[in-house]
């Protein structure tokens, strides 16, 4: 019979070491790189001896800032073993938003690598805590980062001022077994384990508390609905700073006792040569992973054969796509529908389920939980056929935002019920459909983007008088950003403008798509701007200049 677990990350690695000790669990095709269950666990050991050294201890922050590396995993267990919090950093972050996520978290130590695509994250790192390079490590101090004592380079360079991984190590076999096995103890399925910043319904991004509990049975549950076991082997090639790649994926693997085939940051070419040589069963990925895969020119060289499964989730999945996905790759796609605050599943289509409704819904409940198509005016769960806010009950709701009651509140109400601002509908069979959202959030590309905090930014361009930012379809990315702007009378402005005042300031994928300069904005007759209209004006506005929807 299926039951909710009450076992820590901790728990659940050192019962596959103990059990499969000899099995791989985390593989780097590319490289030859293989840990097996009991290999992992040992490195794990030692790091969260070593974190305990620098003074992390139970409920510290730890920023990790990275793609999918090979010690990504090692950092996130180490901080479950002693109860620390793993705080999750966006690798398409600029300076202003790492200050922000740094500074709101309270983070006491920050792991990174060196470079992200046209990151560098040791000169940002040495921009946002200038006393690095003149601090013995372990005794930073930061007058604007005051809780900020460590940053851990992740690899074996050396930087001033901050600790590598192997010296990491090396000061774990300092600590006694018995420090460290008093720091285990405390450890609570219910501490927080995971700390994702997302933007939520309004104003700026926001750390959602998850926990062992919440995060281990939701990737659980989804591998049995898609009927994983010891056996499979995942290709990972999502990002795990999103719970689509720490839950979905890596729980998943965790809670099944199967091996993650990692890809350290997506290569349609990686993805299809890790699925070949490693014989791997199941797939996950956005529609744009996907459509890059199936596309690729060297396709076909590559035998695709051995999956049997997967996720196409994080934006809006085209049926034609997943029917293609379906018979070239040879896999069964299923779709997970949710929100980070919900750990993050709510509802998910099953291995087993027809076609139709594995192409046009986004399933049914997990199990253990309550969703309900709730009527936004009146609070009454809608019946069937009609539409409603998607709200969710059960073990997978966050413990809430870091030090904001009050936004948490807005987001939970007293009955318990996470409101996901996402508009859905359930048919008489208990599948759910997603019609719209309430909220104003653009999903590009899987990647969640708050309006507002883009059109705060755009404000700061001198000529800009009024700007409003909505969501634009996209048939790449399911939607692209679309800015609205209104300027100062006599001033001249170009889209160039606008895209070079950004590039640098914001992450690449907040840089508006599609740029327009309008007289006025869709009112009400209370002179409220209608948001929801501003979409069907851009797309009639591509349309009459002859711009291309892509």
């Amino acid at each position: 019979m299926m039951k909710l677990s009450e076992r820590t990350l901790g728990d659940w690695l050192e019962y596959w070491a103990e059990h499969t000790p000899d099995k791989e669990y985390i593989v780097y095709s590319d490289r030859n790189l293989r840990f097996t269950w009991n290999q992992f666990n040992k490195r794990v050991d030692r790091m969260a001896k070593g974190l305990l050294a620098i003074g992390v201890t139970h409920g510290t922050h730890v920023g990790i800032w990275a793609g999918n590396v090979p010690d990504w995993l090692t950092f996130l267990y180490a901080c479950a073993k002693i109860g620390a919090v793993a705080v999750t950093v966006n690798t398409n972050y600029k300076q202003a938003e790492l200050e922000y996520l740094c500074q709101n978290s309270d983070m006491h130590t920050l792991c990174i690598v060196d470079t992200e695509k046209d990151n560098n994250f040791v000169d940002m790192t040495y921009k946002m805590l200038p006393e690095l390079r003149t601090s013995e490590r372990g005794y930073l101090k930061s007058k604007r980062f005051p809780c900020m004592k460590n940053v851990i380079y992740i690899g074996q360079e050396k930087h001033r001022g901050m600790y590598n991984t192997a010296e990491i190590l090396l000061l774990g076999s300092n600590v006694d077994d018995t420090d460290f096995l008093d720091a285990k103890k405390r450890v609570n399925c219910h501490d927080t384990v995971n700390m994702q910043y997302t933007s939520g319904t309004t104003g700026f991004p926001k750390g959602v508390m998850l926990t062992h509990y919440n995060i281990t049975n939701n990737g659980f549950l989804t591998g049995e609905h898609m009927k994983f076991t010891s056996e499979d082997k995942l290709c990972v090639c999502v990002p795990l700073f999103h719970c689509f790649g720490i839950v979905l994926a890596t729980m998943n693997c965790l809670t099944h006792g199967c091996t993650q085939v990692m890809v350290e940051r997506f290569d349609p070419l990686l993805v299809l040569a890790s699925v070949h040589k490693e014989r791997c069963t199941a797939l996950y990925g956005v529609p744009t992973m996907f459509i890059a895969e199936l596309h690729h020119p060297m396709f076909d060289m590559f035998d695709m054969s051995s999956l049997r499964t997967g996720i196409m989730a994080g934006a809006l999945c085209p049926v034609e796509l997943m029917k293609q996905v379906e018979e070239k790759m040879f896999m069964k796609v299923t779709s997970v529908y949710g929100l980070t605050e919900a750990s993050p599943g709510m509802t998910h289509t099953r291995l087993d389920d027809p076609e139709e409704v594995r192409y046009t819904t986004v399933g049914r409940d997990f199990e253990f939980t309550e969703v309900r198509v709730i009527d936004p005016e009146t609070g009454e769960e809608c019946p069937a056929g009609v539409q409603g806010e998607m709200c969710n009950r059960g073990y997978n709701t966050m413990k809430g935002y870091y030090k904001n009651p009050e936004a948490t509140a807005e987001v939970i109400d007293a009955d318990g019920f996470l409101h996901s601002g996402d508009l859905g509908v359930k048919d008489e069979q208990g599948n759910y459909r997603i019609t719209g959202r309430i909220k104003d959030m653009i999903i590009r590309g899987g990647e969640n983007i708050y309006p507002r905090e883009i059109e705060e930014f755009l404000y700061q361009m001198p000529g800009i008088k009024d700007v409003q930012v909505a969501g634009i379809p996209s048939k790449k990315y399911g939607e692209a950003v679309g800015a609205f702007i209104m300027l100062h009378e006599g001033v001249c402005m170009s889209d160039f403008d606008v895209r070079d005042f950004c590039q640098g300031k914001i992450a690449r994928y907040k840089i508006p798509k599609y740029i327009f300069f309008v007289k006025d904005f869709p009112m009400t007759g209370s002179g409220k701007i209608q948001k929801f209209k501003l979409k069907d004006l851009g797309v009639e506005l591509c349309r009459q200049n002859g711009i291309e929807i892509i």
